[in-house]
């Protein structure tokens, strides 16, 4: 749907903008510029001339791929802002006039900059966490070594010491023989080094027990904190350990089973003299590492910071780019007259328009030829459009999602602005619950311009694109909460005093039986002295009741109605005598007599029963009304509103078939006169005649539609009346709830005179209206309505089998497109 900008009359909407079919023909040097206006313009629908070429065929398909690309480097740029925590500037500085080979070549050194950028980061990081390894090894090792040779230095003083003295005849002899046993003789143990993860540590050391049968000694240490993986580069728990082995073999295996557990080796050695010296060395290293690598962060934060400002920029310009290019593979390339030609629809009011966009692009582009405009005669269906505006375009898309009108056809949209938010009202009238519902959308109104750029969520976003349905919903919702008297369930005296005073001073017996009328009726809506009293709930089901049917009737006699006016307008006169005419009889015959007797009922305050008038209108026609009569003559009407709805069923049943054959027929023996007419044109005229002329007219399957139809209609004015009874159902149900909420919750509150229990019953019945009433209420009254007018409206006249008018315009690109 396109925007038209301003509030648009009411004929306007009636019926769909007037379309043309147009040809194009573009020079080849402004072709670009010519869609590309067109685009800007957004009111010419282009059509596809190219539909037996595959997309590799097309003219332009090396175009759209360096398109494709350039959407992928975008996309490469902006997860790379996402993940440094850049988000695009709205605020774009404006670039000048780049176009799309400057802008190819720009982002290509941007994405080699960032992937080197990123990969010298990476390889930065990686050294730097492996050196942060090394030095937690170097420390928890170190500190391994140096406790381990003061425990040994310890237990070579006290050896010696034990040597030197008496020795005595109980000394072991193994210890003499190993105390005195050459030094050089002894073996030297090797050791492994690194880091594991402490997941891994009780299966690692299991794996080393097992593969060397118990011939290593592994000491491991626990790291406090987590450390940053080399190669992950995710912080994973990790203990230090130092693998003592003796024996090549013994070596491999080791060695084998860090890779396959992920260890990390780092070399190591057991001089601490030595060990002090690596970790001095590593911790300048680590400094200077992280010097390099913030200003490498810094430096990428920047460029990311300076893309970010115009990104927003490139991106709309490679869609729109990719959408010319898109556009212009759907026209038809003239080889010898080096000219491109378009066909497509658009309105006849926008003929002005597109013609100064083509002259302009003639102009800018320096081109000698310009582009020619040339209307064509079709009998191809256009596609349906109207204009409308933020407030129309609600109602609009309600319409739409039954299903598109067809061209010409009368637009329910315009009915639909006033009668679904009243029929909506009907059911939820309460002008407490209103108002609520009116400052929803009135905050939603005042701050469309911001909210309208922001994503909102999926049940957000669907109330801020209806918010002008609610208003009005919210506004004939007070209407008919004036006229119900209730605002929250409680009735007030706003429009004058009741007419009702009670019968004693005491006022004991406040109800209807308990009271006389003392002045004129209440003015306006329901008199407040119904609420509370017996006679409340057969009074005002007995009031809703007839309204709905009043409601019902009324609406479906529009649609009726307006089935006339398009019958008239597309000059089917078959359409007007045998379908409109026996319909508007039949319905009227019963329901629109039974409007009849609501009506002289309220005026006349008789108490005749209206359901026994109706049935025995049909059982018992001829037979005295008696006491249910309720004007002279009723019996002798009656008969003759039976007499019409018997004839208006056979009236829309056989004639309209027998019609259309005679149509049929006479329309082809016209076309066969003049093929002997002319001769010149005769093989034109047979395919033609061919193709659309001779189509079977299967009468039995006509005959059967119009069966199908007929008995549709039939029982669908029982049915239908029937089910426009909701109004006064969810309108009890309503009432009903709120006044729950109020006398079993808030009143109940109040009662107990106390702080504590009324601020939780004021809550209670916060949640409950807000809850209860405004959200599954409305939806459930909104459901409804829309029902009523899909199915028990609509499908009297609407047949909306049409197809959308979708015009080339870059309005129409959305953040997801590609």
């Amino acid at each position: 749907m396109v925007d038209g900008g301003g509030c648009c009359p009411t004929m306007d909407l009636l019926r769909s903008e007037p379309m043309q079919l147009v040809q194009l023909i573009i020079p080849l040097e402004s072709a670009h510029r010519t869609v590309s206006y067109l685009g800007d313009l957004g009111l010419f629908q282009f059509k596809d001339l190219n539909v037996e070429k595959s997309p590799f065929q097309r003219t332009y398909a090396t175009q759209i791929k360096r398109c494709g690309e350039m959407a992928r480097k975008l996309r490469f740029l902006k997860e790379q802002m996402t993940k440094a925590g850049i988000t695009p500037s709205t605020r774009t500085t404006m670039c000048p006039n780049i176009n799309l080979d400057e802008l190819e070549v720009k982002l290509g050194e941007l994405e080699a900059d960032l992937a080197e950028m990123n990969s010298n980061t990476e390889k930065l990081q990686r050294s730097y966490n492996e050196l942060l390894e090394y030095k937690l090894v170097l420390q928890k090792a170190g500190e391994f070594f140096h406790s381990a040779q003061n425990s040994a230095t310890a237990q070579q003083k006290e050896l010696e010491e034990h040597m030197h003295g008496e020795r005595s005849i109980d000394s072991p002899l193994l210890l003499e023989q190993e105390a005195f046993t050459d030094s050089s003789k002894q073996v030297k143990l090797g050791f492994v080094s690194g880091l594991v993860a402490r997941e891994k540590s009780m299966a690692f050391e299991r794996f080393l027990f097992r593969a060397t049968r118990g011939n290593v000694f592994l000491k491991q240490v626990v790291v406090k904190n987590p450390v940053k993986d080399p190669l992950s580069g995710s912080e994973v728990e990790k203990n230090v350990f130092v693998i003592f082995y003796s024996g090549e073999r013994a070596k491999n295996k080791i060695l084998k089973i860090c890779d396959a557990f992920g260890a990390n080796r780092y070399p190591f050695t057991d001089d601490i003299g030595r060990q002090f010296e690596m970790i001095t060395e590593v911790s300048g290293k680590l400094s200077e590492l992280k010097t390099t690598i913030d200003i490498g962060q810094l430096h990428r934060a920047n460029l990311l910071q300076t893309i970010g400002y115009e990104f927003d920029q490139w991106n709309l310009l490679v869609k729109q780019e990719k959408f010319i290019f898109h556009t212009l593979n759907m026209l038809s390339f003239d080889v010898t007259k080096k000219c491109l030609v378009g066909e497509g629809w658009c309105p006849v009011y926008a003929t002005s328009q597109i013609q100064n966009a083509l002259h302009r692009a003639t102009l800018d582009g320096n081109s000698q030829v310009g582009a020619i405009f040339q209307v064509l005669h079709t009998t191809e269906l256009p596609p349906t459009y109207f204009r409308t505006n933020k407030f129309t375009s609600g109602f609009q898309e309600i319409v739409d999602a039954y299903g598109i009108a067809k061209y010409q056809e009368v637009n329910p949209a315009v009915f639909t602005v006033v009668t679904f938010p009243f029929l909506f009202a009907v059911m939820f009238g309460d002008w407490g619950h209103g108002i609520c519902l009116f400052f929803t959308t009135l905050y939603f109104i005042l701050r469309e311009r911001k909210l309208s750029g922001q994503k909102l969520g999926d049940i957000m976003e669907m109330t801020f694109g209806g918010r002008y349905i609610i208003m009005m919903m919210a506004l004939f919702s007070i209407y008919t909460g004036f006229i119900y008297n209730e605002f929250f369930s409680v009735p007030f005296e706003i429009f004058g005093q009741s007419a009702y005073g009670c019968r004693d001073p005491s006022c004991r017996d406040a109800t209807i039986t308990g009271l006389v009328k003392v002045r004129d009726a209440y003015p306006f809506g329901v008199d407040p002295k119904w609420h509370g009293s017996r006679s409340e709930l057969p009074f005002l089901n007995s009031l809703k009741m007839k309204m709905s049917i009043l409601l019902g009737v009324a609406q479906m006699n529009l649609g009726i109605i307006l089935s006339y006016f398009n019958a008239k307008f597309f000059q089917n006169n078959v359409n007007v005598w045998h379908q409109f005419v026996p319909q508007i009889i039949f319905l009227n015959s019963l329901f629109g007599y039974l409007s009849l007797l609501i009506i002289v009922k309220w005026c006349t305050g008789s108490q005749a029963d209206l359901y026994h008038v109706m049935i025995y209108m049909f059982l018992s026609p001829t037979d005295d009304l008696g006491e249910n009569q309720l004007f002279p003559g009723q019996k002798y009407l009656q008969l003759l509103f039976v007499s019409l709805a018997l004839v208006a069923v056979p009236w829309m049943l056989f004639p309209k078939p027998f019609l259309l054959k005679k149509q049929h027929e006479e329309r082809h023996r016209g076309q066969l006169y003049a093929m002997l007419d002319s001769t010149d044109d005769s093989f034109e005229l047979e395919t033609h005649d061919h193709s659309h002329g001779h189509e079977e007219f299967d009468f039995s399957e006509i005959f059967v539609h119009q069966l199908i139809h007929t008995i549709e209609f039939v029982l669908g004015a029982v049915s239908n009346t029937a089910s426009y009874l909701r109004l006064w159902a969810l309108s009890l149900a309503h009432s009903e709830l709120s006044s729950v909420f109020y006398d079993k919750v808030l009143l109940l509150a109040v009662g107990y005179n106390n702080l504590i229990i009324l601020i939780i019953g004021i809550v209670v019945f916060t949640f409950a209206t807000v809850g209860v009433l405004l959200v599954m209420e409305t939806l459930s009254a909104f459901l409804h309505a829309l029902r009523l007018h899909w199915v028990e409206f609509q499908n009297k006249f609407y047949e909306g089998d049409g197809y959308k008018f979708s015009p080339f315009s870059f309005c129409l690109i959305s953040e997801d497109d590609d």
